[in-house]
C-alpha cells in the first residue's frame, strides 16, 4: 500500500466518520436518550404504581379491620336486642300467667260463694219444707227468716266457721 492509498483511506474514513456523525450519530444518540428517558419514566411509573398498590392494599386492610369491628358490634347489638326482647316476652308471659291465676282464683272464690249461696238457699228451702211438715202450718216471712238464720248459724258452728 502506498502513501497515497493510505492517505486516501484516512481522508475517506474521516469524511465517513463526519458524515455518519452528522447524519446518523445524532439521531441514534437522540433515539438512545429518548429510549433511556422512556425506560426511566416506565420505572418511575412502575414504582409509583407499586406504591399506590401498597397504599390501596393498606387502605383495604384497614377498611376490612373496621368492617370486622363493625360486624362484631352489629352482632353484639343484635344479641343484646334479642336478649331484651326475650326478657320482655318472658316478663309479659309471667304477667299474663299471674293475671290468669288471679282471675282463676277470683272465679274459684266467686264459684265458692255462689255454691254456698245456692247451698244456703237449698238448705233454707229444705228447712222450710221440713219445718212446715213438722209444725204443720205455714210460716210467715219473719218466722222463716229467723228459722233459716238459726239453722245456718248452727250449721256454721258445727263446721267450725261463723
Amino acid at each position: 500500500m502506498s502513501l497515497g492509498d493510505t492517505l486516501f483511506t484516512i481522508v475517506t474514513f474521516l469524511i465517513l466518520v463526519i458524515a455518519v456523525g452528522k447524519v446518523a450519530w445524532k439521531p441514534v444518540a437522540k433515539m438512545m436518550a429518548d429510549r433511556q428517558q422512556k425506560i426511566s419514566g416506565d420505572l418511575d411509573y412502575a414504582e409509583k404504581s407499586r406504591k399506590d398498590a401498597e397504599e390501596l392494599a393498606d387502605k383495604r386492610r384497614e377498611e376490612l379491620q373496621h368492617s370486622h369491628a363493625d360486624a362484631v358490634k352489629i352482632v353484639n347489638r343484635a344479641k343484646e336486642n334479642g336478649e331484651k326482647q326475650r326478657q320482655q316476652l318472658l316478663d309479659a308471659a309471667n304477667t299474663e300467667v299471674a293475671t290468669l291465676k288471679k282471675n282463676a282464683q277470683e272465679d274459684i272464690d266467686q264459684a265458692r260463694k255462689d255454691a254456698l249461696a245456692d247451698a244456703k238457699n237449698d238448705v233454707a228451702n229444705l228447712s222450710l219444707t221440713i219445718a212446715q211438715k213438722l209444725i204443720g202450718k205455714e210460716l210467715n216471712a219473719t218466722d222463716q227468716k229467723d228459722l233459716i238464720d238459726d239453722y245456718i248459724k248452727r250449721l256454721g258452728d258445727a263446721n267450725g266457721s261463723h
